[in-house]
C-alpha cells in the first residue's frame, strides 16, 4: 500500500494544526507519566502514644507473588518527625493487602502501611520513601530505584493529649531501657515490674486465627474456650464474632492483675509446630496478611489492658542448622525479612520485648547480629534479650554481657528454688560489665513441672516434684516471685511444664493457677501502692539474719532510705544497720494477703549497730515482709 502524505484540514492553517497536535500529545503524556498518588489516609485515635497509622495505595501485589515479592522487592519506610525536630522516627512499612484483610481474608491488593506510636502532642510530619529492587526490603545496599508516584509523598497531622488512664499502657508512653536494670515508662516515668503466664508458648496457635493450622495430634490449635465469658461487650472481634476467647484470656490477666503474657510467632519444627506467621509453614519469604493483622488486634488490646508483649522469636528446636530455621541461624534474608515484619507491624506497641530465643543455641557472632540488626530495623528501640538452658547461661551470656553485644536484658530459665542466686548473679555481673541487664525470671524448672496447679483443680493436690522433693504454690511464692524481687529482678513469668494439667503446650485456661496469679498481683500492689523506690536498691542479704535458719531470707534496700526484709520461714530477724545511723520506721507487709502495712512487735529502730526487727503481727511461721523506712 503507497504511503500517503498526511495533510492538516482545509478549515486549519498549518500553524494552527501543529499547535493543536502538540496540546494534544502534550495533554496524553502528563496523563500517562505524571499520575499523582492519592493522599495517603491517617487513621486512629490521633493522640499521644496511640497507634497512628498511614496507609497509601502502593503497587497491587499477590501474598505468594515471587517477580516482585511484595516482601522482599519493596522497601517502604516512612520517616515521621515532630515539629520541634524531636523525636525522629524511620518507620518501616509493610505489605497489608486490602488493607482490611483481619475482616476480609484478602490475599491481594495495592495497599501499604506504616505504624507510629507518637510520643508528644503536635504537629508531626511524614514522607514516604517506597522503592523496589531485588531484596531491597532486607539489603539496604540493593540496587533499588523509587517507584513513582509513591515515593516521596509527604503531608502532615495533628498529635493531641493522651486521655486514657489506669493500667492502659497509652497513659504511660512506651517502656525503655534506661541503663538500669528496670524498664521506664518514657511518658510517666514510672518504672516497671511484670508478673504473668511465660506458657503457653503455643499462645497463639488459636483456631480462629487465619491459616492457623496444627501439626502434630498432640498439640491442637486452642479455642480459648475457658476464657470467653471473660470476653466483654465493646471489645474487639474479626469476621463476625471471632477471637472471644482469646481476648477473654487477655482480659482474665489483666483482671487479675498480672501485666504480661508470652508467646511464639513461630515454631515451625517446634515443640508446638502450629504457628508461622508466613503463607505457609516452609515458605519463608511470603507472609500472611490476614493472620498478622488479626494479631495485631489481640496484641493492642493488650496494651490496652496494660499487658507486655514477650516475642520469644524461635525456639531451640529451629533457630539453626534444621529445615525450618531461618537461613540455618545467620542474618540471611530470611531471618532479616522476619525480625523487619515483626518490627513494622507490631513494633508501634508500647511495652514489649525482642527475646532472640528460648533455649536459644545459636552461635555468639549469629546472636550479635540478630540483636544488632532488630536493634537497627526497630525505630522505638524496644527492649532486647535473649534465653537459654539452665547450664549454659555462664557460657552464653558471658560473651554477650557488657558492650560485647546490644542485648539489654536476660529472660532467665531456673530451677523454682535457684531464681533468687541465679537473678543475683546475672544482675550483679551485669554491673561488673558496665551495663546493666533488665533481668527477670521466666522459665522454671524442673521441665516437666514449672508452676503447678492451684490445689483441687482437676482434681489434684496442687503439687510437683521430683525425686522425692515436692513443692507447691507457697514454695513458688517465696523463693520464684520474692525471690527474684529481692535479687533486684524485674519480675516473673510462670512456666507450666509438660506433664501437669493445663501445660505449657495445650494450656488454654489460665485459671489453673488463679491463687498464684492473685500472689503475684499482691507483689506488684506492694511496690506500687507503697511508692517502693525498687529501682534505685540493691540486694543487702548479707545484712540480714533470721533465727530460723531458713536460707530464703531476702533483703532489698536503699541505704539511708528504705529496707525490705523478707523473711520465708516467719520469725524473728536481725538486720545490721551498724553502717546506717538513721532512725526507721518498722511495719510489716503479708505476702500472702496483701493489704495495708502493719506493726509488729517492734515499730522503730535506731540504726548504728545491728537492730531486731521483732515479731510479725500474726501468724509467725509464716512468710512475711518486714518494712523499714525512715
Amino acid at each position: 500500500m503507497p504511503h500517503r502524505r498526511f495533510t492538516p484540514p482545509t478549515w486549519l492553517s498549518t500553524r494552527q494544526y501543529l499547535t493543536f497536535t502538540g496540546a494534544v500529545f502534550a495533554v496524553l503524556f502528563v496523563g500517562l507519566h505524571s499520575v499523582q498518588a492519592d493522599t495517603p489516609s491517617i487513621d486512629g485515635e490521633l493522640k499521644a502514644w496511640h497507634k497512628v497509622t498511614l496507609t497509601t495505595d502502593g503497587p497491587r501485589a499477590h501474598e505468594t507473588d515471587s517477580s516482585p515479592n511484595p516482601f522482599t522487592d519493596y522497601r517502604m519506610t516512612v520517616d515521621f518527625q515532630h515539629e520541634s525536630g524531636s523525636p525522629h522516627y524511620r518507620v518501616p512499612g509493610y505489605f497489608a493487602a486490602d488493607g482490611n484483610a483481619a475482616e476480609t481474608s484478602a490475599k491481594s491488593g495495592n495497599q501499604w502501611r506504616a505504624h507510629l506510636s507518637p510520643d508528644k502532642p503536635g504537629k508531626w510530619t511524614y514522607k514516604i520513601s517506597f522503592v523496589q529492587g531485588d531484596l531491597a526490603a532486607v539489603d539496604d545496599s540493593a540496587k533499588a530505584k523509587p517507584v513513582p508516584p509513591f515515593d516521596g509523598v509527604s503531608g502532615s497531622f495533628e498529635i493531641a493529649p493522651s486521655d486514657k488512664g489506669g493500667r492502659d499502657f497509652r497513659s504511660k508512653g512506651r517502656l525503655s531501657y534506661v541503663g538500669k536494670h528496670y524498664l521506664q515508662f518514657a511518658g510517666s516515668g514510672e518504672y516497671f515490674l511484670k508478673a504473668g503466664p511465660d506458657a503457653p508458648e503455643t499462645f497463639l496457635a488459636y483456631e480462629d486465627f487465619d491459616d492457623t493450622i496444627a501439626k502434630k495430634k498432640n498439640v491442637p490449635l486452642k479455642t480459648w474456650k475457658a476464657h470467653v465469658k471473660d470476653w466483654n461487650a465493646g471489645d474487639p472481634t474479626w469476621k463476625n464474632g471471632k477471637g472471644k476467647g482469646m481476648i477473654g484470656a487477655v482480659n482474665y490477666i489483666a483482671n487479675k492483675g498480672c501485666n504480661v503474657v508470652s508467646f511464639l510467632p513461630y515454631n515451625a519444627g517446634g515443640d508446638g509446630d502450629n504457628v508461622w506467621p508466613f503463607v505457609a509453614r516452609d515458605d519463608q519469604l511470603h507472609y500472611d496478611c490476614s493472620k498478622l493483622d488479626q494479631w495485631q488486634i489481640v496484641f493492642d488490646h493488650a496494651q490496652s489492658k496494660g499487658v507486655y508483649l514477650h516475642f520469644k522469636m524461635q525456639e531451640t528446636e529451629m533457630d539453626d542448622n534444621v529445615p525450618t530455621s531461618l537461613n540455618k541461624g545467620d542474618l540471611g534474608p530470611e531471618r532479616k525479612l522476619y525480625c523487619r515484619e515483626l518490627v513494622a507491624r507490631f513494633g508501634h506497641e508500647l511495652a514489649l520485648n525482642w527475646n532472640l530465643g528460648e533455649e536459644n543455641t545459636q552461635t555468639p557472632k549469629q546472636q550479635r547480629d540478630m540483636a544488632k540488626y532488630i536493634k537497627d530495623v526497630d525505630p522505638y528501640d524496644h527492649h532486647i534479650v535473649i534465653h537459654t538452658f539452665p547450664n549454659q547461661q555462664d557460657k552464653v551470656y558471658s560473651q554477650l554481657i557488657g558492650d560485647q553485644s546490644v542485648l539489654t536484658g536476660v529472660s532467665l530459665q531456673n530451677g523454682w528454688n535457684q531464681a533468687h542466686q541465679r537473678t543475683l548473679h546475672w544482675v550483679t555481673e551485669s554491673d561488673k560489665a558496665g551495663r546493666p541487664w533488665v533481668c527477670a525470671n521466666d522459665e522454671q524448672g524442673p521441665a516437666s513441672f514449672g508452676v503447678p496447679a492451684d490445689p483441687g483443680y482437676e482434681g489434684k493436690d496442687g503439687k510437683a516434684g521430683e525425686n522425692g522433693k515436692q513443692y507447691d504454690l507457697h514454695d513458688i511464692r517465696k523463693q520464684t516471685l520474692w525471690g527474684t524481687l529481692m535479687a533486684g529482678g524485674a519480675g516473673v513469668e510462670y512456666y507450666f511444664g509438660y506433664q501437669l494439667p493445663q501445660n505449657d503446650l495445650v494450656c488454654e485456661d489460665f485459671r489453673s493457677r488463679d491463687k498464684s496469679w492473685d500472689y503475684c498481683r499482691i507483689a506488684l500492689d506492694f511496690f506500687q501502692q507503697n511508692d517502693i523506690p525498687f529501682w534505685d536498691m540493691k540486694n543487702m542479704d548479707q545484712r540480714l539474719e533470721s533465727d530460723s535458719g531458713s536460707k530464703v531470707t531476702y533483703c532489698f534496700a536503699k541505704p539511708g532510705t528504705i529496707y525490705l526484709a523478707y523473711l520465708g520461714a516467719g520469725g524473728q530477724a536481725k538486720l545490721d544497720l551498724t553502717k546506717d545511723n538513721q532512725a526507721y520506721q518498722v511495719s510489716w507487709f503479708n505476702p500472702r494477703t496483701g493489704g495495708k502495712l502493719q506493726p509488729g512487735s517492734v515499730t522503730e529502730v535506731k540504726g548504728g549497730t545491728v537492730v531486731s526487727l521483732g515479731n510479725p503481727p500474726e501468724d509467725a511461721s509464716q512468710d512475711w515482709l518486714a518494712v523499714l523506712r525512715r
